[in-house]
């Protein structure tokens, strides 16, 4: 690779994407480009990047903002953990190192949410460290480059790869190699056709010389996809209705739904449509009026079918109401004890939050509880 090494740098200087992230040596700001794109495109995050550093320009604003005002400001990028641990290692940063940013490859990697790639990143953009920063793009490279047949998420791929790149990465210029070798990754060496004929690399690429850009990298083995049902209901009454906060871990977690019920997905058909008869019958017996709507939303791993009980209650109901919202639940849990169905439960803590429906937005929502509020 020694060889192709000045290639790679000056096709890199010539062609790289000007990015907000790519001019600045500031490491909160590269730091907070980086958790974001870790899941998610350029394109995508981009609004989310400036909107971060004008909302926190500095460390100490994200530290101290309510984690709700951080989770609303992530809104819509999924995978919320990432918010999470971006406001746990802002007060890291400013309780263990007086808010000043870590400046070593160690120190760095401490932070809650950061892992190699990100520690190595942020190492060499932000203070010329070499240390090579091995993400999806540069393993696809890699893989190519030197001809490793082995599957992309096994721990030998990673640990061989991180080696060879450690061996050639330039130590006087670290950051702008491993950003060429993610550049190369994002718009040449593509996951399908890869523009072989315009890669700087090609001359002493395996991958190339020996016709096997279509079988490199191997594919990690695929995640069976989860089917999941989910009941939600959002009780109208007076212009209030009733959020819950899931709790801070697992998916979603710290965002704002309305109470559910889940647990079908085990249970026949049959089950299922004598609760929902069953519901039916306990609003109309209450004078409740009622309309469902359906949502389909797929997650990385999850393909979530839910139905949305959009439940009015009667205007003549003591004001109340809503806060003894444990009647109507009630109502449900012995629907489904009468029917002895035990797989499906509601999940809720005791204490909901009573909102007015038109400030609904004004917290953080989950991508689908936002398909049905904007719907």
């Amino acid at each position: 690779m020694q060889r192709v090494i000045p290639k790679l740098l000056t096709w890199y200087a010539e062609n790289y994407r000007k990015l907000p992230w790519r001019e600045t040596k500031n490491p909160y700001f590269i730091w907070i480009s980086e958790i974001i794109l870790q899941q998610t495109r350029v394109d995508q995050g981009m609004q989310y990047y400036f909107d971060f550093i004008d909302k926190y320009p500095k460390i100490n604003d994200l530290a101290s903002a309510p984690e709700d005002d951080v989770l609303k400001t992530w809104q819509g990028l999924g995978y919320y953990a990432r918010a999470r641990n971006l406001h746990k290692a802002a007060k890291w940063v400013c309780d263990v190192h007086n808010g000043q940013f870590p400046t070593t490859f160690e120190s760095i990697l401490e932070l809650p949410g950061v892992g190699d790639y990100t520690a190595s990143a942020i190492a060499s953009f932000a203070f010329n460290l070499p240390h090579a920063a091995v993400d999806g793009n540069v393993k696809r490279v890699s893989s190519r480059f030197w001809g490793i047949e082995l599957p992309i998420d096994n721990p030998t791929f990673l640990k061989q790869t991180k080696s060879l790149l450690t061996e050639f990465i330039p130590h006087d210029q670290p950051g702008n190699f491993n950003q060429a070798m993610i550049e190369l990754g994002a718009t040449v060496c593509k996951p399908t056709h890869p523009d072989c004929e315009n890669c700087p690399l090609q001359t002493e690429c395996s991958a190339f010389l020996q016709k096997k850009t279509h079988v490199l990298p191997i594919a990690a083995a695929k995640t069976k996809v989860q089917h999941v049902r989910l009941d939600y209901f959002y009780l109208e009454h007076r212009g209030e209705t009733l959020l819950y906060q899931r709790p801070s871990h697992g998916i979603w977690g710290g965002l704002f739904e309305f109470p559910v019920l889940q647990g079908f997905d085990g249970i026949s058909s049959n089950d299922k449509a004598m609760v929902y008869s069953k519901l039916e019958q306990l609003f109309r017996d209450r004078d409740y009026t009622w309309t469902c709507q359906e949502f389909e939303h797929k997650l990385s791993h999850r393909l979530i079918s839910a139905v949305f009980w959009h439940v009015k209650l009667p205007v003549s109901d003591s004001l109340s109401v809503l806060e003894n919202y444990q009647d109507f639940f009630e109502g449900i849990t012995l629907i489904l004890n009468l029917l002895n169905i035990h797989e499906a439960g509601l999940t809720f803590p005791e204490k909901l939050k009573i909102t007015n429906i038109h400030e609904i937005n004004q917290f953080p929502l989950h991508k689908l509880l936002l398909k049905f509020v904007n719907s």
